[in-house]
């Protein structure tokens, strides 16, 4: 299978059902919704999968790009496609290897946006969520989208705050950012 991105840019992906990528209609909500916010970020991927976001962003401008994926066999594809996609100012990276570990890996550097779209059945939305905001990670005017079930009840976090939240059909986009009252 293979994905259609940012113009009209073909990106390979795993076989079979190994990985979800982002629905086309969410993937352009959601960089419709961050319009404008997007060249120069410093962009995090955590659950990576295809890699579509991250070479969405690339696409669009970000001046980094850091990828967090379990696969051993994704992790080589998302390289592929962003080296594909990225030019020589940007820099982009791949870590192979349970979020929570990685994001820990991570600690001291912030990012403006952060794309999170585990799978569904996960447990790593509260622990995610709370690793990002304990270690501040999240720039003061950034923003975490995270992908889930339309029907799956997102918790807020302590230092996080809810932004919005948008419903395409049985996919939902929760935003959440720094909570400002809280610093």
């Amino acid at each position: 299978m293979s994905l259609r991105i940012y113009g009209n840019r073909q990106l390979k992906t795993l076989p079979g059902l190994a990985t979800r990528p982002t629905p086309s209609r969410v993937r352009e909500a959601l960089f419709n919704i961050w319009q404008g916010t997007i060249a120069g970020c410093r962009w995090l991927d955590i659950c990576t999968g295809s890699g579509s976001m991250g070479a969405e962003a690339l696409c669009r401008s970000a001046a980094t790009v850091t990828g967090i994926e379990q696969s051993a066999k994704a992790c080589a594809i998302i390289r592929e496609n962003w080296e594909q996609v990225a030019d020589d100012s940007q820099e982009f990276q791949i870590l192979r290897g349970n979020a929570i570990a990685k994001l820990a890996s991570l600690s001291g550097q912030q990012f403006d946006r952060v794309y999170f779209d585990p799978p569904y059945a996960s447990d790593l939305y509260e622990p995610v969520l709370s690793a990002i905001a304990s270690t501040q990670m999240l720039a003061l005017n950034g923003e975490i989208a995270v992908e889930h079930r339309r029907d799956r009840a997102i918790e807020p976090i302590e230092g996080l705050e809810i932004c919005r939240q948008k419903t395409y059909g049985n996919t939902a986009l929760t935003f959440y950012a720094v909570n400002q009252t809280a610093i």
